[in-house]
């Protein structure tokens, strides 16, 4: 099976217009490790070209980017992916891809400002690459959704995921193919199901009884 690097996507050839209605905008981070799929998923699903800021993988980056052999990546991110999904006719779901590269780090900081929630995106091949996303995410506060991007090959088992990641029971996770739109929606609906689900908790707690 090919690789789901952002090579194999085709970007949307219709552009969707921003409904007037729309007035309600959510702000979505997609973050983890570099070549996991994040610019692939952001292009999957979006209803407009996105804006990317891919640059051509050179020698001189060879010691800094690693990429799993067979890859067939050729491209990076160097500052962030952006794409927008309607979800009716007032909401609109706004998406970072953040960098995935070390280097390109300190920008996450400044990406999360605003977020909503996040959705870590993992290569169960190098799943350590994926523990500093949550780190960060953990450390603003902001809820996230662990997908596993499909790449083919042995797959490890949810339970060996969680436990690798140090997941607690609470944070969903899903498998997914960042090439595919349909695939993609479905991990953005389970994030916004996830946050569903923890506004309605901490709503529950405030209630007087």
């Amino acid at each position: 099976m090919p690789s789901a690097t952002s090579e194999t996507v085709a970007e949307p050839s219709n552009r969707l217009p921003l409904r007037p209605t729309a007035d309600q905008g959510l702000k979505i981070v997609i973050v983890g490790g570099f070549g996991v799929g994040k610019t692939t998923l952001v292009r999957s699903v979006s209803e407009i070209r996105p804006l990317n800021t891919e640059e051509t993988l050179t020698q001189a980056g060879e010691n800094l980017d690693r990429l799993s052999p067979g890859s067939g990546k050729s491209a990076t991110t160097v500052a962030f992916d952006f794409g927008r999904i309607s979800l009716d006719e007032r909401t609109v779901l706004y998406l970072f891809g953040a960098p995935g590269q070390e280097r390109f780090w300190f920008l996450w900081d400044r990406l999360f400002s605003g977020t909503l929630g996040a959705v870590v995106l993992v290569d169960t091949r190098r799943l350590a690459d994926s523990w500093y996303a949550i780190d960060r995410l953990e450390h603003h506060g902001t809820p996230f959704i662990v997908a596993c991007n499909d790449f083919g090959g042995p797959r490890h088992s949810p339970e060996e995921v969680r436990e690798a990641l140090d997941l607690s029971p609470g944070v969903p996770l899903i498998e997914c193919d960042a090439r595919s739109r349909e695939s993609s929606k479905t991990v953005l609906i389970t994030l916004l199901t996830h946050l569903q689900s923890l506004a309605a908790a901490a709503a529950a707690q405030e209630t007087p009884r």
